[in-house]
Order: C-alpha cells, then structure tokens, then sequence
C-alpha cells in the first residue's frame, strides 16, 4: 500500500509538473503572438512615422520600424536575463534547496503578470521589467522540475527533455492569449488570470516537491512533500551506486544490509574502481567538455532568439506589410510551438535507449558514467544537424517555405535545451548541476546579446532584408559540430585509461 501511494505521489508530481512547464515556464518564446497583440493595443505606435510627401513615390504606409526596433529590444533584453540570471539562480537552487528557490519564481512570475495586466499604451515601458521577470521566474520553475526525473530511474534522461520540451511548448499561450483577445477579452483580464495560478504554484511547492533536492538515484525510504514524515538528508555528492533500481541509506545499518545483499568485492574490483571523490566546480567549469558545450548551446540559442526576435518585422517583410497573412502565419508558428512537447521526448529516448545499451549491471561508477558520456554523442550531432537545415530554410525568402522552417525549429529548439540539460546531468557530478546549468545558461545569453545588432543591421544597412544575415548565422552554427567529436573522444580516453588500469591490476594480481 505504501508502495502504491508513493507511486501515486511520484506520477502526480510529474504529471503537475508536465503542466506547470507547458503552462507556464516558456511563455516569454511566443513573443511573436504578443507582439501582434500589443500593435492592435497600440503598444510604441508613437514610433511609427508616415511619409506625407507628395512626390510619385510616397506610399502613404506609416514606418514601423522604430516599433519593431524597441519590441526587439523588450525580448533581446528578457531573453538574456533567462539565460543569465540562470548563474545566479543555479547557486540559490543548489544552496537553499527547491521550497526557497521556487518561492522567488512564483513572486517574480506574479508581478510580471501584473505588471502587464495593468500596463497601457500609455506606460508600454512596463513591459521592459514585465518580459524580464516572467522569463526568469519561467527559468525557475523549468530549473525545479528537471530533477523530477530522478525519481524514475533509467527514463530520467527522456523526462528532463520531457519537461523542457513542455518549457519550449508554453510558448503557445500568447497564441492563446492572442485568440481570445481577437475574441474580445481584455490583456487585463487574461494576465489577472495567469496571476491568480500562483496559488496552484504554491500549493504544489507545499505538497509535491522536496524542501532540498531529489537525490539521483532515489533511496528506497526517500519522501518529500510537508504532508509526509521528514525524511534524512541525503547529499547530491554521494557516489552513485551502481544499480539504478534504488539504494539503501548509507550509515548505520543500511551499510551492513547492502553489503550483504551485494557481497564482497574481489581484489581486482576495488582495485580496478577505486571510488573518486567528486570533482570540483571549478575542474568542471573549466574542462574541455563544458568550454564546447557552451560554444555548442551558444550559436544554436543566437539563431533561434535571432528567428523568435525578428519573426514579426520578417513576416511583415515577405508578405509586404499583409496583416491578414501575418496574423495567419503568426498562428502557424506558435501553433508548431505547441508540438514541442511531443518533439523533444525522442531525444530523451535517443539516449536513455544508448545508454541501456551500453550500461552493464553491477558495473563500475567509471563505466556508468562513461555510459552516460556516451549515450549523448549521437544527439549532440543531431541536434546541431538539425540547426544546420533549420537555418538552411530560414534563409530561403519565401513565404510558404516558412513553415517548414516552423516545424525544424521546433524540433530543433526542443532537441536543444533537452540535450543541453541532459549533459550537464550526465557529464557533470550531480551536486553542481545547478551551478553548471547556471553558469552555462548565463554565458550563452552574453552571445544571445548579438541578435540585438543583428537586427540593426538588417534594419539600417540591409533595408530589412535578413539574407545575408542568415547565412553569416548558417556558418557561425557549424561551430556546434565540434562539441559531439571532442565528447566522443572523451569517451575513447576515458576507455582506455580504464582498460590500462585494469590491466595494471591483472598485472599486479598475477605477479
């Protein structure tokens, strides 16, 4: 019976976390459908200038590229602030635990949401802190529910792209917000709503998640939640056993009773995989792995914030200023955003099939971990891939190409920062994972201020047209081909250090 109600608990808190990220986490992606909305509420108009000439070539359509450059600049400023507040952030998650740091989102997301439910034409520049605060607190509530994975074993890989997968497909709610304004509600009303959630946020901090951290992998006697007994303290920096299945506590007798269960290891066991203590957060911060993992995410995030930012202006560009057309593909491409839910979990699967390959029962932490680094090459590479047509078709100026762009972005953008918080869990010791995903977030959105001045240059000096832009961005994106080749070589050096100390032992046993 206990068994079954943990069970139960462990699904209602992935289930409600699944909602909480597709719901809520992402929303500041679907910017494109926002901004529609806020040009019909009149956000910036001022901005916008006619040509009153009366010479032959005056068109008499106003210019709104003014207004284009600031709405750019709202999500050029919201989008790094969600990548580098994530440092920060990471720090406070790994040191206060999941109650205190999801408290601070589920406050950051409430004024945001207020702050644009009061907002007018009048005082568009609230939208300035609005969008940067409802991307951060997004960030946290995506940053707290990833380690849901670890309560279910060897699918831990396909739930963390799961949930960002649901992060990249919350986009979708401006779409929504878009479809009931042009049905008569109100911003106010709609934005007061998304408000008055946070008591279901607070209730599900209370209730189903941990106070601390859910360790990886999950002792069998483990609980969470202010309804449960108070459950031991149990550190993210213990060494991993080597079953997946669950371990028993490590002091007193527990010690005892898994020594039993497993038996006495032979001399060339402990020897050959001695138990290493965990590395530091400054090895890991400034290792190889993390260097081209960060030049991996960094020109793969620039071209998806560049196409996000800059969808509106290039739409209004292809369709010469059509509104009925923009608002049709507008809808197009929040709708794919939806799909990001059911796009990303392949990734997941990719490497949770890989790793059950490779993965040895009873084997090593070294193997274990080396099967992990492993289990991530192939989707490395295909996500990189992926950014590599996806940029192809963005540069192709026509369009009903566009959505198929829609459709590679999506896929892509989920594979993206599934894969990215996969390896950090994989590659890195658990206990710095908030840090690691902190400080590589944070550094990224340094590169991601680039689509600020990309804009102004199509803008100013190529009179709005992106396509030599989008190639520069083609070529710069193939930097990401890097990152898979250095991992996979990682991995042969880490099999043939392993292979050569085995052998050392065999020697040493033998003679």
């Amino acid at each position: 019976m206990v068994l079954v109600a943990g069970l139960a608990k462990r699904l209602a808190t992935f289930f409600t976390g699944l909602v909480e990220c597709m719901g809520f986490a992402g929303v500041v992606f679907g910017w494109a459908s926002l901004v529609f909305v806020l040009k019909q509420e009149k956000y910036f108009a001022d901005l916008c200038t006619t040509d009153n000439s009366t010479s032959s070539n005056s068109t008499g359509v106003p210019d709104c590229s003014a207004q284009d450059e600031r709405f750019s600049l709202i999500f050029t400023i919201a989008s790094f602030l969600n990548n580098f507040m994530t440092l920060p952030n990471g720090f406070i998650f790994d040191h206060f635990g999941t109650m205190v740091t999801r408290l601070i989102g589920i406050f950051l997301y409430t004024v945001a949401t207020l702050l644009i439910a009061f907002s007018t034409a009048a005082s568009a520049w609230l939208l300035f802190p609005a969008l940067s605060l409802l991307a951060i607190g997004g960030i946290l509530f995506i940053m707290t529910n990833m380690q849901v994975g670890n309560l279910f074993g060897q699918h831990r890989s396909t739930i963390i792209t799961l949930y960002n997968g649901a992060f990249d497909s919350s986009s979708a709610v401006f779409l929504l917000i878009k479809v009931l304004f042009e049905q008569g509600l109100t911003l106010m009303t709609m934005f007061v709503c998304i408000s008055a959630c946070s008591i279901w946020h607070l209730v599900r901090t209370f209730f189903l998640m941990p106070r601390g951290h859910i360790p990886y992998p999950v002792p069998e006697d483990y609980t969470y939640g202010i309804t449960c007994q108070k459950s031991a303290s149990y550190s993210l920096s213990a060494t991993t056993p080597s079953s997946e299945d669950g371990v028993r506590r490590r002091s007193g007798d527990h010690v005892k009773a898994e020594e039993a269960d497993k038996g006495q290891k032979s001399l060339m066991d402990r020897a050959a995989a001695p138990e290493a203590p965990v590395a530091s957060f400054r090895s890991c911060a400034c290792s190889w792995l993390f260097a081209w993992h960060l030049v991996w995410l960094s020109v793969m995030q620039l071209r998806h914030y560049l196409f996000i930012g800059t969808l509106n202006p290039m739409l209004a560009h292809l369709s010469k200023g059509d509104q009925h057309k923009i608002s049709i593909y507008t809808n197009a491409f929040a709708f794919t955003q939806l799909c990001g839910v059911l796009c990303a979990p392949w990734n997941g699967i990719l490497m949770d099939r890989h790793k059950r390959g490779k993965k040895k029962e009873g084997g090593t932490e070294a193997s274990n971990t080396l099967a992990d680094l492993r289990s991530v090459v192939a989707s490395l590479a295909l996500t990189a891939g992926q950014c590599v047509v996806f940029s192809i078709f963005a540069s192709i100026p026509v369009l009903p190409v566009q959505y198929a762009t829609f459709i590679i972005q999506v896929v892509n953008r989920s594979f993206l920062y599934g894969g990215n918080a996969a390896f950090i869990a994989m590659a890195f010791p658990l206990a710095h994972f908030g840090k690691l995903y902190g400080l590589v977030m944070a550094l990224s959105a340094l590169v991601s201020i680039l689509q600020y001045p990309c804009f102004a240059l199509v803008k100013d000096v190529l009179h709005g047209d992106p396509f030599y832009v989008n190639i520069g961005l083609l070529i710069f994106v193939l930097l990401a081909f890097i990152h898979p080749v250095n991992v996979f070589r990682e991995c042969r050096r880490r099999e043939r250090a392993m292979v050569d100390a085995a052998d050392k032992t065999a020697a040493l046993i033998v003679g």
